[in-house]
């Protein structure tokens, strides 16, 4: 009888056990559907992805095959499409990084429409001009001072557009600060305590100005005038060279956007002293100006 029991006893044990596997097995099986289904969503939202930038693509190359000259615009903004599609199908998908892309392909679908309806703009004016070339001479000279202050138009339309897709700030302070044990952040006016300089500004919103990242750079003068952390340079294309302190990255959406970035004094404490904190666009533009001084 002894054995009877032990042998039901086994039978029950084992029992649970199976009980304990088959319910293991149902939850490892719907954690792994459950990965494939989020993994074919996103890869599905991936392909739609691709499949709206190429189709951007080719509405482009259409509209460079039917213009009668090469337009640079049209070509650059195709060629940037075509680097979007290798990112994409590059990319691990994650809903982060699909959702900031398909940010992206909204704004190349508006800068598309701008494009194509200035195409449009620029082939009836050519039209026009070769009708009027048929006319007399002195529609000829007539249409040749009108083409003249189209000119002069038109390239004071590309200097303003250029100028109002500049970012601005509308905030921009400095703080000395001193890191505490616990590692929090407080403001000073001492030299010997000042482990950092805190700069942070604000960029304007500008729905004109191109969208992504950005690099800004911060130029620290210490009371000498000279650059803390000299050495870093930088310059553009016929245009001026500065030594700046730290270049700081960050991604621009078109919206108002905080920026804070921290300086060291890597050769040792903080002089006391005025300073002077500038900070320059990506084009080397000076943005904004501030002091604070170190006792």
């Amino acid at each position: 009888m002894s054995e009877t029991k032990n042998n039901n006893g086994l039978k029950v044990i084992a029992g649970l056990l199976g009980v304990i596997l088959l319910g293991t097995i149902i939850y490892t099986v719907t954690l792994y559907q459950e990965k494939k289904k989020n993994e074919a969503v996103l890869t599905q939202e991936k392909e739609l992805v691709v499949e709206d930038l190429n189709s951007l693509k080719s509405e482009y190359d259409k509209a460079i095959l039917e213009s009668n000259a090469t337009n640079e615009e049209l070509v650059a903004a195709r060629d940037n499409i075509a680097k979007y599609i290798d990112s994409v199908k590059a990319m691990k998908a994650d809903l982060s990084t699909l959702s900031r892309y398909r940010r992206q392909v909204s704004i190349l679908k508006e800068e598309r429409e701008e494009l194509l309806r200035q195409v449009d703009s620029l082939r009836e004016s050519n039209t026009l001009i070769a009708m009027q070339r048929d006319s007399t001479f002195t529609e000829l000279e007539k249409q040749t001072i009108f083409n003249d202050s189209l000119v002069v138009q038109n390239t004071q339309l590309a200097d303003a557009v250029e100028r109002g897709s500049a970012l601005n700030l509308t905030k921009f302070s400095v703080d000395a600060v001193r890191e505490r044990n616990n590692g929090n952040l407080a403001s000073t006016t001492r030299a010997r305590r000042t482990d950092k300089i805190k700069v942070c500004f604000t960029v304007a919103d500008n729905v004109i100005a191109e969208a992504g990242d950005r690099e800004f750079y911060i130029e620290v003068l210490d009371p000498q005038g000279n650059v803390l952390g000299g050495g870093n340079t930088t310059s553009v294309e016929e245009g001026p060279t500065i030594t700046y302190t730290k270049a700081t990255n960050f991604y621009y959406e078109n919206s108002t956007l905080d920026v804070c970035d921290f300086v060291s004094n890597y050769s040792g404490e903080f002089a006391e002293g005025n300073y002077m904190v500038n900070v320059y666009d990506d084009r080397l533009t000076l943005l904004g100006t501030n002091k604070f001084e170190l006792k």
